[in-house]
């Protein structure tokens, strides 16, 4: 189970943090993100970490203004969003890896989705 919490409006340069609720999943060492879809867009996925080794990737589009993190005690994933620009409106989601090495292939599980509006 993926519950994603924190998104909203903000003015451009704005910041948010997102926040995804993950249920057993840091057990092991699987690969979480955020992926994103604006409205009439694919899907695109931006940022994901490894939950026990904490090696991260991120998107050029991205890269520099967010910033993926973990607090494994809480089995939560954070994504703070700063500098935000009005392309990076859209709904966000929490995606978990359904196999060893697919987070990026989009072959996750996915979360409810929270709406990031920039203006």
């Amino acid at each position: 189970q993926l519950v994603e919490s924190g998104g909203g409006s903000v003015q451009a340069g704005g910041s948010l943090r997102l926040s995804c609720a993950t249920s057993n999943v840091m057990v092991s060492d699987y690969c979480l993100g955020w992926i994103r879809q604006a409205s009439g867009a694919e899907r695109v996925g931006i940022v994901s970490i490894y939950t026990h080794s904490n090696i991260t990737k991120y998107a050029d589009s991205v890269k520099g203004r967010f910033t993926i993190s973990q607090d494994r005690a809480k089995n939560t994933i954070f994504l703070q969003m700063n500098d935000l620009k009005p392309e990076d409106t859209a709904i966000y989601y929490c995606a978990l890896e359904k196999e060893p090495g697919s987070w990026w292939d989009d072959d996750n599980y996915w979360g409810q989705g929270t709406q990031v509006t920039v203006s």
